[in-house]
């Protein structure tokens, strides 16, 4: 028997809702992540999660509701107005960047909510249940940042909006990494689409289904707070997303959608120096004096 009964609600398009869990300590930063959120560290000159916010944005977002803990408040702070900083940029007449920092507030309307302990992924997306209310709605985490036209997270929203199924990024890794990611496996859906039968939360290597890692876009109908509310608490006491997306598996309801963009890996040290390095690459002003960095040290 199902542990619950689906409830039929539409699909929005665009995504109106986006939830960012950011609550974590980021240990592996430590020390710049004493006093620092981790999703305020920057790739080049921009913080990890505005990239993400921007990404929403570009899929049509119009909320992102952020859910933190104590000393997150640099990020509401970034994403508010500044008026002593705009003032003096105005006064200053550097108008370029006066208008980069209003645009980073007047660009989405952020709804902050608390997790008050630090229970599991999906604790803290059942923390964000009366910010998004009735409605479908994407999680992006704050460490997965995706380089591409056409936001990952907007493809999946296209695609459940086209089959009214959940939906997750999926993307192939070595057999040697399987075991820190979550794995989905099933069948061929269509353009290169699996119909989820079956996700597992950083199996060993030989329990793995597959080598599609679930990577940190997801799209979600509202019953899934539902599922998160009578999940028990695993093994070390979290509650776990993947153990929701199981359960819209095991319905016929989930989507593994083979994305189109570079994931760039934010969460891990060398992962973070490799997009620092390929976003600096892209840009104009930085990308010559880089290149000819990177030939002396690597002579």
């Amino acid at each position: 028997m199902l542990p619950f009964a689906p409830r039929e609600v539409p699909v929005n398009q665009p995504l109106r809702k986006v939830v960012i869990p950011a609550a974590g300590l980021g240990t592996r930063f430590l020390p710049a992540t004493k006093a620092v959120p981790k999703e305020m560290l920057p790739i080049v000159d921009t913080p990890t999660i505005q990239l993400i916010v921007e990404e929403a944005l570009r899929a049509g977002a119009q909320e992102v509701v952020v859910v933190n803990g104590r000393g997150k408040g640099a990020i509401e702070d970034h994403f508010d107005r500044s008026y002593e900083l705009e003032t003096e940029l105005r006064n200053k007449g550097k108008k370029d960047l006066f208008e980069q920092v209003r645009r980073i507030s007047d660009s989405v309307r952020i709804i902050s909510v608390r997790q008050k302990e630090p229970l599991g992924l999906g604790h803290a997306v059942l923390a964000a249940r009366h910010a998004v209310g009735n409605e479908w709605f994407g999680v992006m985490l704050g460490d997965d940042v995706v380089d591409g036209d056409d936001p990952a997270i907007g493809q999946l929203a296209r695609l459940c909006q086209k089959t009214g199924k959940a939906a997750v990024a999926l993307m192939p890794v070595p057999e040697s990494q399987v075991h820190l990611y979550g794995i989905g496996a099933g069948k061929p859906f269509e353009d290169g689409h699996i119909l989820v039968d079956r996700i597992v939360e950083k199996p060993k290597r030989a329990d793995a289904p597959s080598n599609l890692a679930v990577i940190g876009r997801y799209v979600l109908p509202p019953d899934i707070f539902e599922v998160l509310a009578n999940l028990k608490p695993g093994a070390i006491g979290e509650i776990q997303l993947t153990d929701a997306l199981a359960v819209l598996a095991s319905q016929g309801r989930l989507l593994g959608v083979r994305f189109t963009g570079t994931r760039h890996d934010a969460g891990d040290r060398l992962g973070y120096l490799q997009a620092n390095i390929a976003y600096a690459l892209k840009r104009a002003d930085l990308r010559e004096g880089l290149l000819a960095f990177l030939r002396e040290v690597t002579r």
